[in-house]
Order: C-alpha cells, then sequence, then structure tokens
C-alpha cells in the first residue's frame, strides 16, 4: 500500500488520480450506493411513467401524495445518517459492540417514527393533500393513493436503517440485491394493477400503492433473509441490539439528533416549495414532478460519493488517521465536481427524448424541458454542497453547522424565493425553480470555508466510546 505522502500529500488534491486506494475505497463503497439508489430512483421514474397515462391531474395528485413520504423520508435518513456516522467510526476502531447498540437505537426511533406518519396518513389522508394543494382532483388522487401506500412506512424505516448500518460495516451488496428483486415486483405490480392485466381489475393510483407496499415490504424480509445467511455482525440477540443505555443515548444525540432536525425541518422547508408548486396549478406540479423523475435518475452519483466519504473518512478518522482523512476530503470534493459536471450535460442531452415519454401538453413539454435545463445549470452547486454537508463534514460529527448551512439556505433563501416568484409575481415554473436553487450556491460557498477550516477533522470514536 502506497504511503500517504508518496500518494497524496505532496501532490495535493490532483494526486487523487493516482491514489488507487482512494479510488478502489470509493468505487466499491460509492458504486453499489449508487446503483442501490439508481434503482430505486428507476421505480420512482416507472411509475411516474405509467401514472402519467392517467393524466395529469393523476401524476399532481401521486406526485403530492409522495412529498408527505419524503418528510418522513428524511426524517428516517436523519436517523440513518447519524447512526451511520457513528457506527462508520466505530468500525475503524472494529467496536462491533457499539455498532449493534447505534443499529437498535437507529431502528427503535425510525420505525416508531414510521408508525406514527402512517397513521396519520392512513386516517386523514384528503387533510393532508389538502396541505400541498386546492385543486379537488389532485386532492382525491392524492388521498386515495397516499391511504394505502402509508403501510409501507415502517418496513421503508426499518430497510433503511439496515441498510445505513451494513454500508458503515462495508457490506454493501445486500442493499442491491434486495433493491433488484424489489424492483422486480414493483414493476410487474404495477402493470398488473394500475392497468388491469391477466383478470386483475384496473385500479389506477390506488394499484400502484399497492404495488408499492408488497415491494417494499418483500425489500424488507430479503433484506433481513440476505444478511443472515451472510452470517453478519448485525444478526444478533435483543438483548445485544439493546439502546438503552445512558451512555449511548447521550453519544447519538450529541451527533445524531442535529442530523435529525436538520433533515426535519430542511424537508418541512422544502415541502413548503411544493406548496407553491401545488398552487400554480396542477401543470406546474405535474412539471416539477416529471422533471425531478429524470433528475432523480442522474443525480445518485453523487448521492453515492456523499455516502462514501462518510464511510471511507469516518473510518479513518475513527482509526486515529486524521491527515488521510484530511486528504480524502479534498479528494472527493474534486470527484464530486467532476461527477456533477459530467451528470450536468447528461441533463441537457437527454431532456428533449426523456420529455416524448410522456403524453402531455405542448406547453408542459416546454416547462418540463426549461425546468430540466435550469436545474442542470445549478447541479454542480447543489452535488458539491450535498457531498461536502452530507459526506465531509458528517463524518467527523460537524452536525450543527450543517444544521446551520441546510436550514438558512431552505427558510432564509429557499423558502421566501418560492413565495416571492410563485405567489407573488407569479412567475412561471421555471423561473420559480431558479429561484429555489439560488440557495444551493450560498450553501458551496460557506461549506467550502467551513470545510477548509478543518473543524470536522475528529475522532468520534475515541471521544465518544461506549461504556
Amino acid at each position: 500500500m502506497r504511503s500517504l505522502k508518496k500518494n497524496s500529500g505532496l501532490l495535493g488534491p490532483l494526486g487523487m488520480f493516482e491514489d488507487r486506494e482512494y479510488i478502489g475505497r470509493v468505487l466499491s463503497i460509492a458504486l453499489p450506493v449508487s446503483l442501490q439508489m439508481l434503482l430505486k430512483m428507476i421505480v420512482n421514474f416507472i411509475d411516474t411513467v405509467m401514472i402519467g397515462k392517467l393524466g395529469e391531474s393523476a401524476i399532481a395528485g401521486v406526485g403530492l401524495a409522495n412529498k408527505y413520504f419524503f418528510v418522513f423520508v428524511l426524517l428516517v435518513f436523519g436517523v440513518e445518517s447519524g447512526s451511520g456516522v457513528l457506527a462508520s467510526q466505530y468500525m475503524g476502531n472494529n467496536d462491533i459492540k457499539n455498532i449493534r447498540k447505534v443499529l437498535g437505537l437507529g431502528l427503535l426511533l425510525s420505525v416508531v417514527g414510521g408508525i406514527i406518519f402512517a397513521t396519520t396518513a392512513f386516517i386523514m389522508p384528503d387533510r393532508l393533500m389538502k396541505i400541498f394543494t386546492n385543486s379537488q382532483d389532485a386532492i382525491t388522487i392524492g388521498a386515495a393513493y397516499l391511504g394505502v401506500v402509508c403501510i409501507s412506512y415502517p418496513f421503508t424505516a426499518a430497510t433503511d436503517i439496515y441498510v445505513a448500518i451494513m454500508r458503515a460495516v462495508g457490506e454493501v451488496k445486500v442493499p442491491v440485491i434486495s433493491s433488484i428483486f424489489a424492483i422486480v415486483v414493483n414493476i410487474i405490480l404495477n402493470y398488473i394493477l394500475i392497468f388491469g392485466k391477466f383478470t386483475f381489475p384496473a385500479l389506477g393510483v390506488v394499484g400502484a400503492a399497492i404495488a408499492t407496499v408488497v415491494a417494499r415490504i418483500f425489500e424488507f424480509l430479503l433484506t433481513i433473509i440476505l444478511i443472515k445467511l451472510k452470517n453478519s455482525p448485525l444478526i444478533c440477540s435483543l438483548k445485544n441490539l439493546n439502546p438503552f443505555s445512558k451512555d449511548l443515548i447521550n453519544q447519538f444525540f450529541v451527533t445524531a439528533f442535529p442530523v435529525i432536525i436538520n433533515e426535519s425541518l430542511w424537508g418541512l422547508g422544502t415541502t413548503l416549495y411544493s406548496v407553491v408548486y401545488g398552487r400554480m396549478g396542477d401543470a406546474a406540479i405535474a412539471a416539477i414532478t416529471i422533471s425531478t423523475a429524470l433528475q432523480d435518475l442522474l443525480v445518485v452519483s453523487f448521492q453515492g460519493i456523499a455516502l462514501a466519504a462518510v464511510v471511507i473518512l469516518g473510518n479513518e478518522m475513527g482509526a486515529d488517521n486524521l491527515k488521510k482523512a484530511k486528504v480524502y476530503g479534498s479528494y472527493t470534493w474534486i470527484l464530486t465536481i467532476i461527477v456533477s459536471i459530467s451528470v450536468s450535460i447528461l441533463i441537457v442531452l437527454l431532456r428533449v427524448p426523456f420529455v416524448r415519454l410522456y403524453n402531455v401538453s405542448d406547453d408542459l413539454m416546454s416547462d418540463i424541458k426549461l425546468c430540466l435545463l435550469v436545474f442542470a445549470i445549478f447541479l454542480p452547486f447543489k452535488a458539491v454542497a450535498t457531498v461536502n454537508l452530507v459526506g465531509i463534514l458528517r463524518s467527523g460529527g460537524d452536525t450543527l453547522f450543517c444544521l446551520f448551512m441546510d436550514l438558512s439556505g431552505v427558510w432564509l433563501i429557499g423558502v421566501p424565493m418560492a413565495f416571492i416568484g410563485g405567489l407573488y409575481f407569479k412567475l412561471p415554473i421555471y423561473i420559480v425553480y431558479g429561484m429555489v436553487l439560488s440557495a444551493e450556491i450560498y450553501k458551496t460557498v460557506l461549506g467550502y470555508i467551513r470545510y477548509k477550516q478543518g473543524k470536522w477533522l475528529k475522532n468520534l470514536a475515541i471521544e465518544l466510546t461506549a461504556k
């Protein structure tokens, strides 16, 4: 293995291209993670295409119903991220005992959250939909979808926590395998239940919801089975998963609680974007929903980089290799810039053939293409801001600064821009979208300053070792 001095210390950030160890570790984590995310995005993409055959109101209704799910997912992601940061550093210190305890606490928090969100959606889906839109057609369709799909929430929560901890301990293949099979189940059931094939009735958006529920329950069960077959250290007795110790809870909330608050309040802020889009009309929300389907397919690359950074940098800091972690941080910046520019070019090239997949009006088609062009322009800023905040800074527990950056970006820039552009000036959807995305420039600049200060370089495995 090359020494730090030889492969990076004297070469600076561009030494990444000669550092086989770093490239190998990034690819071994980022590729499976990105593939798993891509597979999930493909399901969402196919859902959108199939539901799009039912009309613009169906797209708008299901798109807005999924904004409620989006808020829930961000809560889980907060728990998942906090758990992953601690588990990655504990793995660097070979502390399996505490990794299991972190898993137990993560499961407890996320599954309870899933039950609360699911119960609320099941009892009053209409009221939740009215938060997002005043279109009665969208409310009716979205409520029918939401009242069924919410059953999947606790299973989704449990699966995501297991995936985060598996990623932290280097087991990245299981999530990919379970996702592939779940996707096959979802697509087949979508086709059968939405359109009424093989003697089944055509259930429309309710059929899509049933397909999602079955697929996510299947994915959870298959994930547990595969983990057990691998004799993973994550399979253990409930006693070993016991999270009820004062030391662990203190450790978890010092690092993870700011992340949970971050994702939850950030999700609430971004949900207000949808409130604005929903009041701009079904066409506006349909344009955002459809354009987001392509964006989600392509941005998984830098999401994979962010999560790989949490694992790689966390492992190095947990092993007390702070200088190496610092160098790897600089590599991550360079890699993100390269990937994000490449993805932006892809979006520009694919936006026209992508829009032709949908049976929409010419005006809506034009809006979608312009929304995608706007996103392509802002993507490099969004990518580096995300990887820096979610990957690099969080890997060392600098979660309070990440909390400040995300919330100030959304609440001081994004939300005001959405309301001013969409409801006050009543600008076209693509201009409002660009105004909202301007917050990413702010997060990129201040995030880079914080990164250069080096305050994120901490060994949490030593500072926060459970008794």
